[in-house]
Formats: structure tokens, sequence, C-alpha cells
């Protein structure tokens, strides 16, 4: 039961209707199943049919749309207990969604899956989301994740609300420093001043500019959001160097939310001003 305030999902009350909401929402946990351990997963998916009363010929259904959009004809028939840990991700998955929730609940979706399970997991969820207005909450620690899946991006420490909004507002308020890569045709490398080491160096940058690394051919050039736009920076480089490409590089949302966290970033922003909306 809950010490203080109201929540409700759904339009219910998850201490006072639990049942019913039951039969609206459907959980994953990464580190935890659903599916009965000893039998063929196909069992599993046919036994929650009765215990979410889904009409027979709904469940045929779903349960048909599922297999295709997880492709789990290639184990159906395995015993959960011999399934990899993505194949058995995409089982639990399928029993979430067998009785057409709502609201899915997903607890580290990803983690330990390798780069194609974790490719094949989130472009189900996108998905379900665009295509059957399923709303998707997720906890994680994975990063991509976040940027590959969420339009809206909640940050808790100790159980305080940092931050609610986009994943592009949070990097563009609190990203730091933008960069570019420069890539200079070998003639304009060789009129370049060099440091003691043999690199190249760009001299007289404009301000809230610096060099930050240098690698022939390549410089790279970290500058602050407010101190330059981007387009005026590429015309400076342009109009003095011979060039060959150009690379922008946005901040890591990785590297963001760990500067919130270890320099209390948000802990001074008026969190009274930061607006709530539905998924």
């Amino acid at each position: 039961m809950p010490t203080g305030g109201q929540v409700s999902v759904a339009g219910l009350q998850p201490t006072r209707q639990r049942r019913e909401l039951a039969r609206r929402i459907g959980v994953v946990f990464g580190q935890r199943s659903q599916l009965w351990w000893d039998l063929p997963l196909i069992d599993s998916l046919r036994l929650l049919r009765f215990l979410y009363r889904v009409p027979e010929q709904r469940h045929a259904a779903n349960l048909a749309r599922l297999r295709a959009l997880l492709a789990l004809d290639e184990f159906v028939d395995t015993p959960v207990r011999q399934l990899s840990l993505g194949q058995r991700m995409r089982g639990d998955l399928a029993a979430a969604l067998l009785h057409d929730p709502e609201l899915l609940y997903l607890d580290e979706p990803t983690i330990g899956l390798d780069v194609v399970a974790k490719a094949r997991i989130r472009e189900f969820l996108q998905t379900i989301n665009a295509e059957q207005g399923v709303t998707v909450l997720l906890t994680t620690h994975d990063m991509d994740d976040i940027e590959m899946l969420c339009r809206r991006m909640l940050i808790i420490d100790h159980g305080r609300k940092l931050y609610d909004g986009t994943v592009a507002d949070i990097r563009s308020r609190f990203g730091g420093e933008r960069a570019i890569i420069a890539e200079f045709s070998p003639s304009a490398l060789a009129a370049l001043p060099h440091d003691g080491e043999g690199q190249p160096l760009l001299t007289e940058l404009p301000a809230g500019v610096r060099q930050a690394s240098a690698e022939t051919p390549y410089i790279r050039l970290n500058f602050e959001r407010d101190a330059i736009p981007a387009h005026e920076l590429v015309a400076w480089l342009g109009a003095r160097y011979q060039l060959r490409d150009i690379t922008f590089q946005e901040p890591e949302i990785e590297d963001v939310i760990r500067r919130i966290y270890e320099q209390g970033l948000l802990l001074h922003e008026d969190q009274a001003s930061v607006s709530v909306f539905n998924a």
C-alpha cells in the first residue's frame, strides 16, 4: 500500500482494482520469466489464454501475429529451460501481449542480450507502439534503449524525479560540448603549423572553439552550443582550409546522464516547470 499520494493506471487504482488492472497490463522482467520452465514455449503461450480468459479466436489471432513479429517458430516447440536468453525474452514478450494489454511494463528488457537480439526486440517494441498503440514503460541502464525507443524520459535519483521530458531536450540543455571532425586535404595539412609530436594545429579559432585532437588527416574541434552555430563553424573552416569531409558528433546520452548524476545538474532546476503528459 502507498504511504502517500495517489496513482491511477488506465483509469484504475492498482491497490483497489488489482485483478481488473492485471487484465489490462503486461509485464516482462529481465531476470525472471512467467513461462513454465520445463514446458515447450508453445504450451506456456496456450496456458496463458486460460489465465487471462482470452477468447479462443482472439488468442489464436494474437498468437499468430506474435509468432510472426517475434520469429518464434524456430524455437516455439523447445522447452523454455533450453532457450537462449534472447529467445526466452522474445517468448516472455509474446506471453505479456497475448491478452492485448494497453500498457506494457518492461524491467531491463535487453539486459545480457547480444546486439542482434537487442535489435530484434527494439524493432518489435517500436512496431507494437506505432501500430497497436501499446504504451511501453521501461526501466533500463542501457542508454541505447532510451535513444532508440523513447520519446519521453524520466530520470530518478533515490526516489526523486530529476527530469521528465524528451531525450533531445536533455541533450541540448545538459549535453555540454558538441564536436566537429574535419577531414583535411594533404596540402591543407602540410601548410598547418605542427606541435612537438608532429600533429597539425589550427590557430586563431573562434571564441568558444578548441582543438580537442588531431590524427592525420582528421582534426577534432569541440565547441559549446551557445558559443557558435554549427553552420558558422563549418563556414569558417571551409573559407580557410581545403576540406574533404565534415562529421558532427553529439554527446552520447550516457555521458549526459552521467554528468547529471555526478554534478547534480538537475538539482538546481525548477522542477515545478516540468510538464507531464500522456504517453
